[in-house]
């Protein structure tokens, strides 16, 4: 058995478009991800993603950005105002998990504090799934509490989000109701779509609780980086702080080049179905790994430019090349929410009052219109239960 590693950008992209690779980096998380979406092939991969891309429409990403999110993101950041500060990865936490219950699936009836504590825990656990195969811990105890995090999800949460939709569908089949009355989330297609792809009950209930650690999770981790980047571009680069604060356009081209710098995983794991041959030259079978380091390829100078490694919201990328590299991968497992992340990117006449910026950058603009700074008196803590070098906790203040 041989472990092959690419770092060149094109290698590695030609790489992930290969379709005689399966994906892996998930396969010690089996425990919730063995059958979800991420870790499907081939035909029912195909039927399965296109279904869920019925949801992930371009019309559904304006009129979430313009219709919801603001709500959400207003009731989450009101009592932070109030204190004057907030911890950017537990706020983080809390907006992403109200975004992607709301197009996962997952209802939240009580809308109290200790509702939203719970549902937190939960995703907080079902995170270390996504990261179990770069854990730094014990591996089976991390199991047994994503295994009780599962059942607590199903229980709790699940199923009641599970009838209610049920019910919703019998409605409009009876015409009862109408499709607009329909929730525009993954679990009211899968369950509309069940003829075409079938899915057994369990793993109905992975895949919404994969659907609600996938948005939310990779999203905090990028927001968070982002941040500390702009911060720290803004003490070297004081001419550019007003535009972080008036330019949205600026602002999301910036966060962007944080997102090429910072992949939610340094690496992505596939394993051959066949023996192939690599974009490297390299022969592969099926006993073989492939690991294409993400981190690497995203800063390969012949495409980035010989500061490829370091953090510049003024860089200009090649035609062809996304600003975020390959940070929401490409091919069959390019990610499904990338524009609900990222945004779409801006044409030389786009009108940033109409131009869909992603709620990533949704955030960081309310953020920063409200002077968010570092906090002096406690620094940011890197996490280091994994090798992804994401933060634990980003402590920083805000004006009243």
């Amino acid at each position: 058995m041989a472990s092959i590693t690419v770092t060149d950008y094109k290698q590695a992209s030609d790489t992930l478009r290969l379709t005689d690779l399966r994906q892996s980096l998930y396969d010690e998380g089996a425990i919730l991800m063995e059958k979800v979406l991420v870790n499907l092939h081939g035909a029912e991969h195909r039927t399965r993603r296109n279904v869920e891309a019925k949801v992930f429409r371009r019309d559904f990403f304006h009129w979430y950005e313009r219709e919801i999110f603001p709500a959400t993101l207003n009731e989450t950041l009101r009592p932070y105002l109030n204190a004057g500060k907030l911890d950017l990865v537990d706020f983080g936490f809390r907006v992403m998990m109200n975004l992607t219950a709301d197009f996962a699936g997952v209802d939240r009836p009580k809308r109290t504090a200790e509702e939203t504590a719970q549902l937190l825990r939960i995703l907080r656990t079902f995170g270390k799934a996504a990261t179990l195969g770069q854990a730094l811990g014990n591996r089976d105890e991390i199991r047994a509490e994503i295994s009780q995090a599962l059942l607590e999800f199903d229980t709790d949460f699940f199923q009641a989000s599970l009838k209610r939709r049920q019910g919703l569908l019998a409605q409009l089949e009876h015409g009862e109701i109408s499709e607009d009355d329909l929730p525009r989330d993954v679990l009211v297609e899968l369950l509309r779509n069940r003829s075409e792809a079938p899915i057994e009950p369990d793993v109905l209930m992975k895949e919404i609780g994969f659907f609600l650690l996938a948005g939310a999770f990779t999203s905090i981790h990028t927001f968070s980086h982002a941040m500390h980047e702009i911060f720290c571009w803004r003490v070297s680069h004081p001419e550019d702080a007003q535009r972080y604060r008036d330019d949205p356009l600026f602002l999301q081209k910036a966060i962007h080049e944080s997102m090429r710098l910072h992949p939610s995983s340094p690496t992505a794991g596939r394993r051959p179905t066949c023996p192939v041959q690599l974009p490297t030259g390299d022969q592969a079978t099926p006993a073989d790994h492939v690991s294409v380091d993400l981190l690497s390829a995203n800063r390969d100078p012949k495409i980035f430019g010989a500061d490829a490694a370091d953090y510049c919201p003024h860089r200009e990328i090649p035609r062809g090349i996304g600003p975020y590299g390959l940070s929401f991968g490409t091919g069959m497992h390019a990610c499904i929410g990338l524009n609900l992340a990222a945004g779409t990117l801006p044409k030389a006449d786009t009108v940033a009052s109409e131009h869909q910026l992603g709620t990533v950058t949704l955030i960081a603009r309310e953020l920063i219109r409200h002077g968010a700074r570092p906090d002096p008196e406690q620094p940011g803590v890197v996490d280091r239960s994994t090798i992804r070098n994401n933060w634990a906790s980003y402590p920083i203040l805000l004006d009243v």
